[in-house]
């Protein structure tokens, strides 16, 4: 697996794994007709738009050079936390197999480097795949709704802090 930052002709490959990782992940949990409704155009062109400006998106990509994940972070939006996971996603055929901990310790060591001492995380409560951050030892902060569609699901803020991580 080969690790790099993303740059603007990836923005389709990562629309694909966007919403085919909602699809897979959030099965059962979002209602099957918001993931019908999602897009790989609408998110490509979200994607040219990041991708365009100032950003801080790794791909993990195969040897042929196939994006199968992605990590996506930056300055905490809204202002309360200094850094903040924007969006961790991976190709259910890829996961388990250590690339989403590459992506996550990517987007570590990144924040860091800016001077960051905190990452701020936004997880469904639902979310099996939550555990994945826990094993970091974050401290749950808070709980907020979120409106997905037109449901309403529990999201747990997670605080870790950079320093206690190697």
């Amino acid at each position: 697996m080969h690790y790099r930052k993303a740059e603007i002709k990836d923005a389709g490959s990562l629309a694909y794994v966007h919403v085919n990782s909602w699809s897979t992940t959030y099965q059962g949990i979002v209602s099957e007709e918001y993931l019908q409704s999602l897009s790989v155009k609408e998110r490509e062109e979200r994607w040219v738009r990041i991708l365009s400006d100032s950003h801080h998106t790794y791909a993990s990509e195969t040897e042929d050079g196939e994006i199968v994940g992605f990590v996506s972070f930056g300055k905490d939006r809204s202002g309360e936390y200094e850094g903040e996971l924007y969006a961790i996603y991976l190709l259910k055929d890829y996961q388990g197999k250590g690339i989403g901990k590459e992506l996550f310790e990517i987007a570590i060591r990144e924040l860091k480097n800016m001077g960051f001492n905190t990452m701020w995380i936004w997880v469904l409560k639902e979310n099996p795949s939550k555990y994945f951050y826990y094993k970091y030892k974050p401290a749950l902060m808070k709980e907020e709704i979120l409106t997905i569609g037109n449901e309403q699901h529990l999201e747990e803020g997670l605080l870790l802090n950079l320093n206690k991580q190697e």
